[in-house]
């Protein structure tokens, strides 16, 4: 069921170039233009399938199934219902170089050098009071197959505290919390990859940035050592196209106190100075910008009639 809607999303998505097990390729959009793909959607076929093996067959994370798909239950849809499958999106405002990891929607988007390509991988991130890196800059230093995992005297702390003795080297392998493969993007933070089958999308790390098995082989074996890396927390992107149609895309913005499923009242949003500007544009239709506002689907939508 799952393999016959790739074909279908293949065959529709102009801009979607390939759709595969470890990342999204989207052909990068005219000048002018940051609005990439198509969303599609998806019907929950009987029988136990849970929302996290959905979005893995999709390349997404929880969180942006959930974003898109309000009510749906986080661990197994209602067979029949329809999921929207976001994979529309308005690439980050900043330099589109390297890698670029935005925290607020998890995702890490690729630029291969000569390619005129982007690649777009869904993530995990650090858990509250562990929080990921957010406006920094930095690169890939070193890259490591089978890596060993050294907790931090903090990290060895909060596992006693619920029971558990680390050892003061984890060795490496298919158990080791790093996975298979690692790029080392500062003395305590690296991109690597996960021993659990659950979490990506969601606030769960120690602070590194935590992919799928098959994304971060991929970027092991692709992305060169000094590779430029950004840390941006992006939660509302915007583009005016070329067209005249004016996006807006609105992720729920990362609590300091609360994970996603805790959270009782919705985080504030801030704008900076461009995003108010864009957002005051005359031609904004302020009944739409309310509901995006509210509800917070990360899905890019048109703002002017």
């Amino acid at each position: 069921m799952l393999t016959l809607l790739k074909s279908v999303i293949l065959a529709t998505t102009a801009t979607l170039l390939s759709f595969n097990s470890f990342a999204l390729e989207y052909r990068l959009p005219a000048k002018g233009s940051l609005l990439v793909g198509e969303n599609q959607y998806y019907v929950v076929p009987e029988g136990k399938l849970t929302l996290e093996e959905i979005a893995a067959e999709f390349q997404l994370g929880l969180t942006n199934v959930l974003e898109a798909n309000p009510g749906v239950d986080p661990f197994l849809p209602t067979p029949g219902s329809t999921l929207v499958i976001p994979h529309q999106l308005i690439l980050p405002n900043t330099k589109h170089e390297g890698i670029i990891i935005n925290v607020a929607e998890m995702r890490l988007y690729y630029f291969p050098k000569g390619t005129n390509t982007v690649e777009v991988l869904p993530i995990g991130i650090g858990q509250i009071g562990r929080d990921t890196p957010e406006n920094w800059v930095t690169s890939v230093q070193r890259k490591r197959a089978n890596p060993t995992w050294t907790p931090t005297a903090t990290t060895r702390k909060i596992y006693e505290a619920q029971g558990i003795t680390l050892p003061a080297v984890w060795p490496a392998g298919p158990d080791n919390p790093m996975g298979l493969h690692a790029l080392y993007i500062g003395n305590l933070f690296a991109i690597h990859g996960t021993n659990a089958t659950f979490g990506i999308g969601l606030r769960v790390s120690q602070g590194c940035v935590r992919l799928r098995h098959e994304d971060i082989e991929h970027l092991f074996n692709t992305v060169p050592i000094g590779t430029r890396v950004e840390f941006i927390n992006q939660p509302v992107k915007f583009t005016e196209e070329p067209d005249g149609n004016r996006y807006l895309e609105v992720h729920q913005p990362l609590s300091k106190t609360q994970n996603e499923f805790e959270s009782k009242e919705p985080v504030a949003l801030t704008f900076n100075k461009e995003t108010t500007r864009f957002i005051a544009h005359p031609e904004t239709d302020s009944f739409v910008l309310k509901r995006l506002l509210e509800q917070r689907t990360g899905i890019p939508t048109r703002i002017n009639p």
